[in-house]
């Protein structure tokens, strides 16, 4: 199925500039030496027949399109046995294990991590900080929460990878992820924790404008390029019963909670074998992708819901709010969800 999906998406790719480039060429023609340049028959029919072009892209259209009906039909019962559809498994006593990877965040350390200590049924708050200069271990600490430091930076999906291999060993039930930079918000635990009654992982949205500070850094460039990479991932593992096995907006959002036992089922997948070292190369900001897509190969249910979203406190780590570097970051996430 992945080849098959790669060749897919490549070649819609392809195509879409070759026809994106013949409209271009043509207008430029149009505009330079008139209407004649482009009718060379009387009819519609005979200007596809005496075209150079035309008539191989529209073949080549033809058979892309077929092509892809013919990839549909094979998914139509695509996971869509009994347990991908409604179960119920209650958890009566949340108990949350909230994961907060921080580089020099002593700016906004002391708030992030009394929000998340002050929300119901959270029971540990751990700090992974990521060998910071700053204060950032020093006010986190004073704060309450439990804090890992690391002699090296060794990146945010380390971090995640070290937050929950710690949650395993306490008697938390579920496991939530969040960030240290003030943009996410502690009370919206309260409205992921019971879609994890039907669901293995709850992930957030930031796609809902009434529910965003004005100027985040979540531009117009990063909420369609978030939708169209989610969307790509959505239709990897599309049936034509339901469009897909989960409904995703926003690929890199990284609020989301897990049950225990999901994490469990996947935290050894996210490691090259034998070691502590991601599989994703270290400030890919591949994480939330690897982690939506090893819950679904997983046969683990996931729900997106919208939450709040604020303007960061300091500066982006990654540089992600640097265009050029964002665009890097797309294409990035773009090959890895296309090639996995």
């Amino acid at each position: 199925m992945g080849a098959v999906y790669s060749l897919m998406i490549v070649s819609f790719l392809a195509i879409f500039f070759l026809n994106l480039g013949w409209i271009i060429l043509n207008l430029y023609f149009f505009i330079v030496d008139g209407i004649q340049t482009l009718v060379v028959g009387s009819t519609f029919i005979e200007n596809i027949y005496f075209s150079i072009y035309l008539k191989w892209i529209l073949l080549i259209d033809a058979v892309w399109i077929i092509s892809a009906l013919v990839f549909a039909s094979t998914r139509s019962s695509y996971m869509t046995d009994p347990e991908h559809y409604l179960s119920v498994n209650p958890i009566d006593e949340p108990k949350i294990f909230v994961i907060i990877p921080a580089y020099n965040e002593e700016e906004i350390v002391e708030k992030v991590v009394k929000d998340y200590k002050n929300q119901k049924y959270v029971q540990d708050v751990l700090l992974i900080d990521n060998h910071s200069n700053d204060r950032t271990v020093e006010i986190a600490k004073s704060c309450g929460a439990r804090v890992i430091t690391k002699d090296e930076n060794k990146g945010f999906a380390h971090s995640c990878i070290v937050g929950m291999r710690e949650s395993l060993k306490t008697d938390a039930n579920i496991v939530a992820f969040t960030e240290c930079d003030g943009t996410y918000s502690g009370y919206d635990l309260a409205k992921m924790i019971p879609y994890l009654d039907n669901c293995h992982m709850v992930t957030g949205t930031r796609q809902i404008q009434v529910l965003s500070e004005e100027k985040t850094q979540n531009t117009m460039f990063y909420v369609w390029g978030n939708y169209l990479l989610a969307k790509l991932i959505q239709l990897k593992y599309f049936s034509l019963r339901h469009l897909g096995i989960v409904e995703l907006t926003d690929v890199g959002c990284m609020h989301r909670c897990m049950r225990k036992e999901s994490v469990e089922k996947i935290i050894d997948q996210f490691v090259k074998p034998g070691t502590d070292e991601p599989i994703i190369t270290p400030g890919s900001g591949l994480v939330a992708i690897l982690m939506t897509m090893l819950c679904i190969e997983n046969n683990l249910k996931i729900v997106e819901i919208p939450i709040t979203f604020k303007k960061r406190i300091g500066t982006s780590k990654t540089f992600s709010d640097k265009r050029f570097r964002a665009i890097k970051y797309g294409f990035t996430f773009l090959r890895f969800i296309i090639s996995r």
